[in-house]
């Protein structure tokens, strides 16, 4: 699949209501995206995709060399196997479920994020990291920074919107926000809120990080990187992305054992190997201030507030003219299916359009990014008006 990549500079002249120029430090952004097919001529084609938590905007297709749209920042090192394959590249392309012979798709790395959009790792105007210095971030201001993007690439109109886990927050987010934006609104595996169980997880994840001797406050881009603090972080997330048989029969593959990460207790199980090669293949790629950064934004997601409604039940009240088609994913422990069964029924309560589906499916969350045959059908059919 054939991809374009771009990195555009958003300034506060631009947006001077961006949350992140607030603090004073951050003057201009960069953002890094690709694009898949084509842009009509109306600009009525566009498909924005949300990636998860620690995706990317490489969607679709094969980049080995890494994006190369940086601030100085070392991200070739990270940009190593797992990153080469398009996180989607089973959802987009000719004839896939977002069709790059009809649609023109958009793929947005986040703000404090590390992949080449403005983050943590990105150099300030005085030659050195932000680090510890970039400011508190939100899912909407992540989400009022793509807007900005649209703004400059003169898109008015999204055909859809899409994301899945906090992906599929932003959808929500964007939806209630700029209503008269959007046309068809995709969140797979997401909610409205965020849960009391993911905000314990959560906690516990920064907790890991905050506490590893090399942390330093966030200050460690010259020193050693609180990489076990980061892998620990990945472990108690990664048990919520796949379900327990999928961990066990994944643990099944024989991954080596590694026994450098303890001085008494000596792993004893495929389980324990399996987790622990997790936690350190995720170091080798991500970055640890970017993962709190992401995480608290996760933690303080509030889609009534932000939307200016009282309750709730407002929230949806301005979407009457939009479509939305909701995923379940039967066996996900991360964004339990009764998160999308309140979202339908607020949706209900609104009088605002939706298809609710229920993928089943025995790899938990990271169905959606694993099984596309089991999603195509439902999004083809609404992107194409055919429900």
């Amino acid at each position: 699949m054939k991809f374009n990549r771009e990195l555009l500079e958003i300034n506060e002249l631009d947006e001077p209501s961006l949350n992140i120029f607030n603090g004073g430090l951050i003057r201009k952004i960069n953002l890094v995206y690709e694009t898949y097919g084509d842009l009509n001529t109306k600009k009525d084609n566009v498909i924005l995709l949300f990636h998860a938590l620690t995706g990317s905007q490489h969607a679709a297709g094969k980049s080995i060399e890494g994006p190369g749209l940086i601030e100085g920042d070392n991200i070739n090192t990270r940009w190593n196997e797992e990153m080469h394959l398009g996180w989607w590249d089973g959802f987009i392309g000719p004839g896939k479920a977002l069709d790059t012979n009809k649609f023109f798709v958009l793929s947005i790395n986040y703000i404090g994020s590390c992949y080449g959009s403005t983050g943590p790792t990105s150099f300030a105007s005085d030659g050195k990291r932000y680090g510890s210095r970039f400011p508190e971030i939100t899912l909407s201001d992540i989400v009022d920074s793509q807007i900005s993007l649209l703004r400059k690439l003169k898109i008015s109109n999204l055909h859809a919107v899409i994301g899945a886990s906090i992906g599929g927050m932003m959808c929500l987010s964007l939806s209630t926000r700029y209503p008269g934006l959007v046309k068809n609104v995709i969140p797979i595996a997401a909610g409205i809120n965020t849960t009391p169980l993911q905000r314990i997880l959560n906690l516990e994840q920064a907790f890991a990080i905050e506490t590893d001797p090399n942390f330093n406050e966030g200050n460690y881009y010259d020193s050693a990187y609180p990489n076990n603090g980061l892998a620990l972080a990945r472990m108690i997330g990664h048990k919520t992305f796949v379900s327990l048989n999928e961990l066990e029969n994944r643990a099944k593959s024989g991954v080596i054992k590694s026994t450098d990460a303890f001085t008494w207790y000596k792993p004893s199980s495929e389980i324990e190997s399996y987790m622990l090669h997790q936690g350190k293949q995720f170091t080798e790629r991500f970055d640890a201030n970017s993962y709190l950064r992401l995480l608290d934004a996760w933690q303080r997601f509030d889609l009534v507030g932000e939307s200016n409604s009282k309750t709730k039940f407002e929230v949806f009240n301005n979407a009457k003219q939009q479509k939305f088609l909701i995923f379940s994913i039967d066996s996900d422990v991360c964004y339990y299916p009764e998160q999308q069964y309140e979202l339908s029924n607020l949706l209900e309560k609104s009088n605002v359009h939706y298809v609710h589906i229920t993928v089943h499916s025995k790899q938990g969350h990271d169905s959606f990014l694993l099984e596309p045959n089991l999603f195509t059908p439902h999004i083809k059919s609404l992107l194409e008006n055919e429900i």
